[in-house]
């Protein structure tokens, strides 16, 4: 029996524990196969876009005692209600360390939609 995930749901990859959208092939964790179809079939792959990505970077000026860092996620709907907050990593900063993050919002789109005629 083969049953449709409905768009956005999700579940617990059974590798790593993230929670992931039902229809993923690969976990974007920890990138394990998480169906035998998914190397079987060989079909292409969803097509994806990056809708959103932004980049930054801190560096601890050298002058003062230990930083200690908390990156956070939050994600907000339409009003602005929150629907996921999240701390995805946690550290810190000694004189002269400086730390890259990267945010990156991946969208699978179906097949004919106009964002992957545009891509």
């Amino acid at each position: 029996m083969n049953v449709r995930a409905a768009p956005g749901d999700s579940w617990n990859c059974p590798h790593c524990g993230e929670r992931i959208l039902r229809s993923a092939a690969t976990c974007p964790a920890c990138l394990r196969h998480l169906r035998f179809d998914a190397v079987a079939l060989a079909r292409p792959a969803p097509a994806k876009v990056c809708p959103l990505t932004v980049d930054g970077t801190i560096q601890h000026p050298g002058t003062e005692s230990p930083w200690e860092y908390s990156v956070l996620i939050e994600v907000h709907d339409e009003r602005g209600e929150m629907l996921a907050r999240r701390v995805v990593g946690v550290g810190a900063l000694r004189a002269g360390e400086a730390r890259k993050f990267t945010l990156r919002v991946e969208v699978l789109v179906p097949e004919k939609s106009a964002l992957t005629a545009a891509s």
